[in-house]
């Protein structure tokens, strides 16, 4: 029977790409402040490259579409700026009713990988830390716990006290989020979002989810189906 419902947070309880405009926004005010060009331009340019699919290397193809001049420590600044800013994202309220309902029926937790200010800087835009009895920032435990590690997962089962059979584990990333939680008996299940950034599929079974939902709204339905099964 499961009593304790985890999730991961991008891509889960809201899109990510909403943190990533509103990371771009205000990069792109940083250098419009710095080097005296139109933010909106600057923005523009950063978002282009991103969804041209420049994940990994957006600043430097933007500036040099830009023709700025830059050295490593120039980029180095901007990602600071992008992972520091404070984040102008909200709840869907789908994802709201769904926290508010199942609340008052399991207990909830979140577990996330990522850069730990940027991650908590998500939770508090978000208005969600209420909600969850136990927060693991992977982070904090050393990147080698980030996911597919099941370290994060271990601690929060031992922390809560629970054992793996009576967890669900949300997530939407199918290469790395499920590896873990399978390997412990924590029952996974895969929210696919339509605007989600990671869509790569498994290469091994083991890294797929038990169970999918395509929007969040489905899954206190799946989580009694689960414990009637």
């Amino acid at each position: 029977m499961i009593k304790t419902v985890v999730f991961d947070l991008d891509d889960t309880l809201y899109d990510e790409i909403d943190y990533c405009r509103s990371g771009f926004a205000s990069v792109a005010e940083f250098l419009a402040n710095l080097l005296k060009l139109p933010a909106h331009k600057t923005f523009n340019t950063l978002w282009r490259q991103f969804q041209a699919g420049n994940r990994r290397k957006t600043f430097n193809a933007a500036l040099d579409e830009l023709s700025i001049r830059y050295d490593d420590n120039l980029i180095q600044e901007l990602i600071s700026v992008y992972c520091n800013h404070i984040p102008k994202i909200n709840l869907p309220d789908d994802s709201r009713d769904v926290l508010v309902e199942l609340s008052g029926k399991y207990t909830l937790a979140l577990l996330t990988d990522g850069y730990l200010p940027a991650q908590q800087l998500k939770v508090q835009a978000l208005g969600i830390e209420k909600y969850f009895k136990c927060i693991v920032y992977t982070e904090q435990l050393g990147r080698n716990c980030w996911k597919p590690s099941p370290v994060g997962f271990e601690k929060l089962l031992k922390t809560l006290n629970i054992s793996a059979e009576t967890a669900a584990y949300v997530a939407d990333d199918e290469k790395k989020d499920f590896i873990g939680p399978n390997k412990l008996g924590i029952v996974t299940i895969q929210i696919i979002r339509p605007a989600r950034l990671h869509t790569e599929s498994a290469i091994k079974t083991d890294a797929l989810a038990r169970y999918k939902i395509y929007k969040i709204s489905e899954l206190s339905d799946l989580l009694i189906n689960i414990k009637s099964a």
